[in-house]
């Protein structure tokens, strides 16, 4: 069973747990990240959901995403989601979420990093992650008109590219 820490609506810790996917009460939310890994060529490394997903199985998806563990802060879930999906040891530093969302049952914390890896230096979590590879923003867009990419907004998907090279985006 994985346990979140709960917030409420101002992100402030509410000191109680909950099951991950359990339903929450009024005013407890959770945190999850994403990850998204851009290339000095200005590609996304883009990831496919494996068939067993429960949740959009076999659909591409930003590099990584996942849920952040009670305890844990954004940034170190994102480092061990990075690995346990990828295979990638991704040290954030200091860095903050470049964005974040907020979705009914919580927050959504975007890291975004750019890193040359090499495709076959990934190690895929197969339970989680069927594929990986590089995309620019006009095939991720057609991927998504094709209902093959998760269903963000268009926008959202320009806006992360737009945000590389902008204030807290690590290069090295």
């Amino acid at each position: 069973m994985e346990l979140v820490d709960l917030y409420d609506e101002d992100r402030l810790p509410l000191g109680r747990t909950a099951e991950r996917h359990a339903p929450k009460g009024p005013g407890e939310y959770r945190t999850v990240i994403h990850v998204c890994v851009f290339n000095s060529r200005g590609q996304l490394l883009i990831q496919r959901r494996s068939r067993e997903k429960a949740i959009w199985p076999e659909r591409w998806d930003v590099s990584v995403g996942g849920g952040v563990d009670a305890g844990e802060t954004s940034r170190q879930a994102a480092e061990r989601e990075v690995w346990e999906e990828l295979g990638i040891r991704l040290d954030l530093g200091e860095l903050r979420p470049s964005v974040t969302v907020n979705f009914d049952g919580g927050f959504d914390d975007y890291f975004l990093v750019e890193r040359d890896i090499p495709l076959e230096d990934l190690t895929l979590q197969r339970e989680e992650v069927s594929d990986a590879r590089w995309a620019e923003l006009p095939e991720i867009l057609s991927m998504l008109d094709r209902g093959e990419f998760i269903v963000y907004p268009r926008s959202f998907l320009a806006f992360l590219f737009e945000m590389r090279g902008t204030f807290g985006f690590p290069t090295k």
